[in-house]
């Protein structure tokens, strides 16, 4: 090998470059973002703008490249073999462009650095001189990419960042296009962004939007557009939509809440609610909608107003069925033709909160008056309304108290009731030892409006829980009070005085009934939910409920059971709280609710720490044991500081705390400890068990439909 100088030779490409252009010109890359979308508050029959914003410009067209093909080498310097390039070397090309790295051959193979005239540069891996393997572009502006190349493209992973106006991405690329997972920052300070799918370069399949404002968008894509099922929030304007999308709008079934300001002198923050269709970012359809002041309206829809066949369910309890025209009601007037009414007393009035003011107005008992005849129908509303006067306090303290658990603070300590806590408090009230689930009661209550009636999330205002409690009070005492003049009543009082009132705020349980572990366990109460869905699902219970017996079924499949956790020792969790605990075979047909399935996976964590706990107790144990020899051995002590020590033992000292302080911070360790021990339960062993079983079962279902295809 030798070094010497070659002079107007041909060095050619086999392939074309992505985006061939004007050698060494640029072009600078396009930055869109898409429009963001915005609801407007409502307010009585305003619209909400469901339209985008304009667009901005996105990096779809990077930075070009040009081409390698058919240069002509003016000068090189470097070593040489057989008459050829061969080795470490400098060509210079005709038209400026300067190549300084390994040879092969006569062609640029190994590593080096490609110069074009106007500034570009490639430094990394050749291939027959094609840039190829792991390389780095820049560009006479800054920007830059870092990452796999092939055939001179961008393909694999890799990282571009614009230098002029900080746009970087990050992922993965299909022949110089970005193509699969990749994070894409619009700005310097990385708050505008987007994470997901890529296909050709447009956002496509799943992914989160994070808009410069905070709105965050989270769900399916299409041509850069929100398209398919997603959640949009608006953080400041405090709105959520939940549902499908089309074209970057609103289009389909979806909800859509705001949250407005605590009007003064209500018990509750305002939120209204839409749940329906929506056409283009209006709501037009079918659809109910839940007013901030406990109004309720369910029918058509045109353009954002009520148009159409509806139902009005004002506040106060009365009912009006009919036609609505451009958001208005069409009741006959004084000359029996229809004309337009307003919606008078939709919304939260200030001062004023009447959802107690003539319960037998509000409650929904509807269903249990059709089973009595009609002619007591409005005695029997009477009598119930009594009754739960008669008791109005202590019910509105049972409420408050239930709905305030697993609630670390609010502004005024008041929470709507969830179908969690109502759960909650029914098992307390030993409710299923009358023969009587909790699946069943929610089957009994079930509300027209409501798309999942097992859902734990659902809220319930407090007229809607006299309304529950009546219906289970008949359900249960129906037979014992068939005597009794008014049924509906006197099945209602037995039911407060027997089982509520005794009862109620003994909070039992693994969720609720130990203090400070609530709002850790409720954080994974909605990824459980959606493994309770899930195995509801396969089980085809269409009504979102299992059985003891497919609760067994899960642990077995997810492989959750060991000499810890045993098949016993998850019997006896289940039937913890049932009227008799040590007949373990008559729980298996038993439906749960989600509130016993994730109680059970509480004490699960539970059982999985003891261990644990017990080796931390010897290590404390054995720390005090070290403490109190130390204190036994003699110490040569000089004068001054055993005159200190009088001194300071002179001074009074509060000994009769001394044991209640040790306690509380005992308690305090023991709570942190069982903190841990949930995170590392549903972190470490149950949701990846779980993710586990999922992935194998779609591999199962994938090869068992191709076997069928073949």
């Amino acid at each position: 090998m030798t070094k010497g100088r070659d002079e107007k030779k041909t060095a050619t490409t086999g392939d074309k470059q992505e985006n061939e252009g004007k050698r060494g010109k640029t072009k600078r890359p396009q930055i869109a973002e898409e429009k963001e979308g915005k609801f407007w508050s409502y307010s009585g029959g305003s619209k909400e703008n469901l339209t985008e914003l304009n667009q901005r410009p996105e990096i779809d067209d990077l930075l070009q490249l040009p081409a390698l093909f058919s240069l002509t080498v003016h000068r090189y310097e470097g070593e040489t073999w057989e008459g050829q390039r061969h080795g470490e070397g400098l060509a210079c090309f005709e038209g400026g462009q300067m190549y300084k790295g390994m040879f092969k051959k006569g062609l640029m193979d190994g590593v080096g650095v490609f110069t074009w005239s106007g500034g570009i540069k490639y430094e990394g891996e050749f291939v027959c001189n094609m840039p190829m393997g792991q390389g780095k572009y820049t560009w006479p502006n800054g920007s830059s990419y870092v990452g796999e190349v092939y055939n001179g493209v961008r393909h694999g992973t890799g990282s571009f960042k614009d230098g002029i106006n900080g746009v970087s991405y990050r992922g993965q690329w299909d022949q110089g296009k970005r193509h699969g997972k990749g994070t894409v920052y619009y700005s310097h300070d990385k708050t505008s962004w987007y994470k997901g799918d890529w296909v050709k370069n447009n956002r496509e399949g799943m992914g989160v939007r994070c808009y410069p404002s905070g709105n965050i968008y989270s769900g399916e894509w299409k041509n850069n557009l929100r398209h398919g099922e997603g959640t949009m929030k608006w953080l400041k304007q405090g709105q959520e939509y939940v549902g499908m999308w089309q074209d970057g709008v609103q289009h389909g079934q979806g909800t859509h809440t705001w949250i407005l300001r605590r009007v003064d002198g209500s018990q509750y923050l305002q939120s209204n609610q839409y749940t329906g269709d929506f056409v283009h970012g209006q709501r037009h359809g079918q659809g109910t909608f839940h007013y901030a002041g406990g109004a309720i309206y369910k029918g058509g829809w045109k353009n954002n107003k009520k148009h159409g066949k509806g139902k009005f369910t004002f506040k106060d309890g009365h009912v009006f069925e009919g036609e609505f025209v451009d958001d208005q009601m069409m009741a006959p007037n004084l000359h029996g033709n229809r004309a337009p009414t307003p919606l008078c007393g939709a919304f939260p009035r200030s001062g004023s909160d009447s959802s107690f003011s003539g319960p037998d107005r509000a409650l929904n008992i509807e269903c249990l008056l059709d089973k009595i005849p009609q002619r007591k129908w409005d005695s029997e509303r009477k009598q119930v309304g009594f009754v739960l006067l008669r008791n109005d306090t202590e019910l509105r303290s049972i409420y408050s108290f239930y709905s305030r658990l697993g609630h670390s603070h609010s502004p005024d300590n008041t929470f709507l009731l969830s179908r969690l806590q109502l759960w909650c408090l029914l098992k307390d009230c030993n409710i299923s030892h009358h023969d009587i689930t909790l699946t069943q009661i929610d089957r009994f209550i079930k509300d027209d409006t409501s798309a999942v009636i097992h859902c734990p999330f659902t809220p319930m205002k407090f007229h809607g829980f006299l309304s529950c409690l009546v219906i289970v009070a008949y359900h249960i005492y129906k037979k014992h009070m068939v005597e009794q003049k008014y049924l509906l009543a006197a099945c209602l009082s037995k039911l407060l005085t027997n089982d509520i009132l005794p009862n109620a705020t003994n909070v039992k349980g693994f969720l609720f009934g130990q203090s400070g572990l609530s709002v850790v366990a409720l954080k994974n109460t909605q990824r459980c939910w959606e493994v309770y869905q899930t195995f509801c699902s396969v089980l085809a219970r269409d009504d979102q409920t299992m059985t003891c017996r497919h609760l067994l079924w899960m642990f077995k499949d997810l492989r959750l059971l060991d000499d810890q956790l045993t098949t016993a020792r998850l019997l006896k969790i289940i039937k913890a709280d049932s009227r008799d605990p040590d007949n373990l075979s008559s729980c298996l047909d038993l439906e749960i609710t989600f509130l016993e399935f994730f109680d059970v996976l509480l004490g699960c964590a539970e059982v999985k720490s003891q261990c644990g706990s017990e080796t931390v107790m010897e290590h404390q144990n054995l720390s005090r044991s070290n403490a109190d020899t130390r204190r036994d051995l003699p110490e040569n002590k000089s004068e001054d500081q055993r005159d200190v020590k009088t001194e300071v033992n002179e001074q009074p000292h509060p000994t009769e705390h001394t044991g209640e302080d040790r306690r509380e911070d005992m308690m305090t360790r023991r709570t942190e400890a069982k903190s841990q021990t949930l995170d590392e339960f549903f972190n470490h062993f149950f949701f990846p068990a779980f993710e586990h079983h999922q992935l194998v079962t779609r591999n199962m279902k994938s090869h068992i439909a191709v076997a069928k295809a073949q």
